[in-house]
């Protein structure tokens, strides 16, 4: 029996934020047209959340920090 997409999102982001983070942010640029990294129409996935789910199952996305997210040095 396979997995609800519900059931995969709870399996794959674990209470992880960083995991969290990486799909809520892929979503919102396949949103605004970003193509999938996969054959999303031969593989008759068209729901922009599972499309984001399934990248990063396949490890086909990483999370890279934006620039105003990086740790600046203080200065003692």
């Amino acid at each position: 029996m396979s997995l609800t997409l519900p059931q995969r999102l709870q399996r794959a982001i674990e209470g992880s934020f960083e995991r969290t983070v990486l799909l809520q942010k892929r979503v919102r640029q396949i949103v605004r047209g970003d193509a999938p990294l996969f054959d999303a129409e031969l593989e008759k996935v068209d729901n922009p959340i599972e499309i984001a789910l399934t990248e990063m199952e396949r490890g086909l996305i990483d999370l890279v920090p934006d620039e105003d997210d990086e740790v600046r040095p203080t200065l003692a």
